[in-house]
């Protein structure tokens, strides 16, 4: 099994957080090389303005997919690599209590409740009148899911490197104060779109323990999309096949039975321990096997 088949298995078999940085991985690099190797030959073409979140309010009319796809989009390799390591931090943290489905429901809605924020404070703040600006990161869906988790229970225990033992809140504090003490600096409204997120994910716990779950309406988008898949899948025409009756072919069916019966069974403690302990504890021959199965 070579390196993509590898990174195929892993993609196939890991959850919607996994899932969430191959996107974010793959419209970096991906673009990147393509405009990179055009612009060899003359051709420059700028493609995060077309997918990048405009403050002013009227580009929302001509490109209406960046409020939400400029979430998965990065501006620098450093941008991408720090959002996708406090990425996994959070998702790993809020799949412990919650699940996937409410995790991709909550990145959606706290980027674009993010978004929001920044287009409205370049409409309502003095200190940015009469400028505009663009957004892209993944940092508002992100401080979204590590709020909620954060509201949801603010004193487990995280054992960081170099300083020990702290409170999920004191990283919450830790990391409202950087945004706060950079807003006059640089980069005003992307650290108000971090705010925005932040409140997006304080909200939606707090509703969650009300009973209201704000992620319902992208779970039914997705469970519609995927029983559609499923059900076309399915949709092959019936054949009406007669056999003559053979003992043999019974006992080989049998054992075709048993076989299958094993495989299956073999392939649920793969992925038991996948979710267990993640795709790398496991051997290069579950991989290979895992890969095998999948064909």
């Amino acid at each position: 099994m070579n390196i993509i088949d590898d990174l195929k298995l892993q993609y196939r078999t890991g959850g919607i957080a996994q899932k969430l940085i191959y996107w974010n991985v793959g419209l970096f690099v991906i673009p990147a090389i393509l405009f990179g190797i055009l612009s060899l030959f003359g051709v420059n073409i700028d493609y995060l303005y077309y997918v990048s979140l405009d403050s002013l309010p009227s580009s929302l009319a001509w490109k209406p997919w960046s409020i939400v796809i400029y979430a998965v989009f990065h501006s620098g390799i450093w941008h991408l690599l720090f959002n996708m390591l406090v990425l996994h931090f959070s998702t790993r943290l809020f799949t412990t209590y919650f699940n996937q489905k409410q995790l991709l429901g909550l990145y959606v809605l706290g980027g674009i409740f993010a978004g929001l924020v920044y287009i409205l404070s370049y409409l309502v703040l003095p200190v940015f009148e009469n400028t505009s600006s663009t957004l892209v990161g993944a940092s508002g869906s992100i401080m979204a899911i590590l709020f909620a988790v954060v509201t949801y229970n603010p004193y487990m225990e995280m054992r960081l490197m170099f300083i020990g033992r702290v409170k999920l809140w004191h990283i919450a504090v830790f990391v409202i104060a950087m945004d706060l003490i950079q807003l006059p600096m640089s980069n005003t409204g992307g650290h108000l779109a971090h705010l925005g997120g932040a409140l997006f994910g304080y909200i939606f716990m707090n509703l969650l323990k009300k009973g209201t779950d704000l992620t319902d309406g992208i779970t039914k988008i997705i469970d519609f999309f995927v029983n559609k898949t499923v059900t076309k899948k399915s949709k092959t025409p019936f054949k009406k096949v007669h056999k003559n009756y053979n003992p043999s072919a019974s006992v080989v069916n049998e054992s075709r039975i048993v076989k299958k019966d094993k495989t299956q069974q073999q392939i649920d403690e793969i992925l038991d321990k996948i979710s267990a302990s993640g795709y790398d504890s496991l051997s290069r021959e579950e991989k290979d096997f895992l890969f095998r199965a999948g064909k």
